[in-house]
């Protein structure tokens, strides 16, 4: 009965239970060393950040781009030159000489009477005198009702008190800027038009040109700047047209 059975099995066991012990155990030290030889030639994986750098030039310019264009002022055009001849109170003289004769009256058709010599353009708006003496009873023209003309041209523009310093100064002090046009960027350059009466009244303002969202406040401020002096046509005071360009820009 020790040859087979519970016997044997009893009879061998601790030197079954060692040979799995050291079996497992190799096995364990086998699968350790292929792990860290896999581990070691398996490339290492990184992880890496990459971060653009921003040019403030870039930001700069592009900010230029988006800002709203600036209108430069139009061009202004100097008013030709209108021929005058000195033609003062002469000296009674035997014989003056040749520049100091006064001009004759054919030359005064078509040129204004100063104190100086200018050349320039014939002034058509000047009636030179009659080429035939009248005979007989000569009757009186008529005046012209000046009082109701309005002048576009006169020899003596409409002046604001404390002349065109004063002025300047009243637009800078009484001039406002539209809000929603300056949220918006909106500037430009407005024309107002309006009369000046023979009391120096100010009326008919009007925007001719300009942006629409700032016209209302360049009309405001020509209708608040009061009375003014008159413009002078032929020594007399006149009703005339007034111009004025109002520049709205927004600070830097």
């Amino acid at each position: 009965n020790k040859d087979y059975g519970a016997y044997d099995l009893r009879k061998n066991y601790q030197r079954r239970l060692m040979k799995a012990v050291l079996s497992m155990f190799f096995i364990v030290i086998l699968l350790l060393i292929a792990y860290f030889l896999v581990a070691e030639i398996k490339p290492k994986a990184t992880a890496m950040a990459v971060v653009n750098d921003i040019t403030l030039d870039k930001i700069a310019d592009k900010q230029k781009i988006d800002q709203p264009p600036v209108i430069p002022p139009p061009k202004l055009t100097e008013p030709p030159k209108i021929k005058m001849l000195d033609y003062t109170k002469p000296l009674i003289m035997v014989d003056p000489p040749e520049n100091e004769r006064p001009p004759e009256q054919e030359e005064l058709a078509d040129a204004k009477i100063g104190i100086a010599n200018v050349d320039g353009d014939a002034d058509k708006g000047i009636q030179g005198p009659p080429v035939e003496e009248a005979k007989g009873v000569v009757d009186v023209p008529k005046k012209q009702d000046e009082g109701e003309t309005i002048f576009t041209k006169v020899e003596i523009e409409s002046l604001y008190p404390g002349g065109a310093g004063a002025w300047i100064a009243f637009l800078n002090r009484s001039l406002k800027y539209p809000e929603d046009a300056a949220d918006n960027g909106i500037q430009g350059i407005v024309y107002i038009q309006f009369i000046v009466d023979l009391q120096g009244n100010v009326s008919d303002v009007v925007a001719i040109s300009g942006p629409e969202e700032l016209r209302a406040a360049g009309v405001a401020v020509i209708k608040k700047s009061g009375k003014w002096s008159p413009a002078i046509q032929n020594g007399q005071q006149v009703k005339s047209y007034k111009k004025q360009p109002i520049t709205f820009k927004l600070a830097e």
